[in-house]
C-alpha cells in the first residue's frame, strides 16, 4: 500500500526545515497564521466564501506580498508572513503553497495550476479550487486574483497535485544551486523533482543541459 503524502510536511521538508523539532516549529507557525485568520473572521460553511476570506484577509495582513524572484520555501513564506515588517511574502510559488497549506488545514481540497508561460514571465503556478459545479482560479499574486480568469484560454494548463507542487520547490533549488555553480546539489534537486513529477519536462530538460555542462571531453561526467 503506498505511503499518503502529506503536503504540508514533505513541502516544509522540501524547503530545508529539518528533524521533528523543527518541523514542529513551523507547523506551530502555520497554525498561529490560520488562528489569526480564524479570530478575525465570521465562519461559513461554504468552502468558496471561506478560501475568498482566506484570500482577502492575506491580502490585508500583507499587501505587498508578491515579490517576482522572491521567496519560494514554505518556510521563509511563513516566516515573512509573520514578520511585522512589509517586506514581500513570496513569488507565485511561495505565495501558492502558502495558501494551498492554510486551505488544507481548513478541510478544502484545493491543487496547483502550471502555466508554461503567464504575464509574458515564463513558467507560473497558482491555485486552483474544486467546488461542487467545477473549479476556480485563484491567482496569488494579484490583490484581486479571486476567481480569476485571465489564464481560462492558456493552452498550458496544467494541473498539478500536491506531489507535483512540491516537485517544483526541489526544481526551483535545483534553478537556485545551478546558478551558484554548485552541480552536485543541482542534480540532487532535479532528481528529486522528477522523482516526484515524472511528467514535468522543464525539469527534464535542465538536468538534461546540467548533465551536458558538466561532462568532460570523453564524455564522462564530471
Amino acid at each position: 500500500m503506498e505511503k499518503k503524502f502529506h503536503f504540508e510536511k514533505e513541502a516544509l521538508l522540501a524547503s530545508g526545515v529539518n528533524g521533528k523539532d523543527e518541523l514542529a516549529i513551523y507547523e506551530n507557525r502555520l497554525h498561529i497564521i490560520l488562528q489569526r485568520f480564524l479570530s478575525e473572521n465570521l465562519q461559513v460553511p461554504d468552502p468558496v466564501r471561506k478560501a475568498r476570506d482566506l484570500f482577502n484577509w492575506l491580502e490585508k495582513e500583507k499587501p505587498a506580498r508578491y515579490e517576482p524572484h522572491g521567496q519560494f520555501r514554505l518556510s521563509d513564506v511563513i516566516d515573512a508572513q509573520l514578520s511585522k515588517d512589509n517586506q514581500a511574502v513570496g513569488n507565485c510559488l511561495g505565495l501558492t503553497l502558502l495558501y494551498n497549506c492554510l486551505l488544507k488545514r481548513m478541510g478544502i481540497d484545493a491543487d496547483a495550476l502550471y502555466l508554461d508561460n503567464a504575464f509574458r514571465m515564463g513558467p507560473h503556478v497558482l491555485t486552483i479550487l474544486k467546488t461542487e459545479e467545477s473549479s476556480i482560479d485563484i491567482e496569488n499574486i494579484l490583490p484581486d486574483g479571486f476567481e480569476y480568469k485571465g489564464h481560462l484560454n492558456n493552452q498550458s494548463r496544467t494541473r498539478w497535485e500536491d506531489k507535483e507542487l512540491v516537485a517544483d520547490i526541489y526544481h526551483s533549488l535545483g534553478n537556485e544551486y545551478f546558478g551558484k555553480g554548485e552541480f552536485t546539489k543541482t542534480l540532487k534537486n532535479y532528481n528529486m523533482a522528477i522523482k516526484l513529477n515524472p511528467q514535468y519536462e522543464k525539469a527534464r530538460l535542465n538536468k538534461a543541459i546540467l548533465m551536458d555542462k558538466t561532462r568532460d571531453n570523453k564524455g564522462k561526467v564530471i
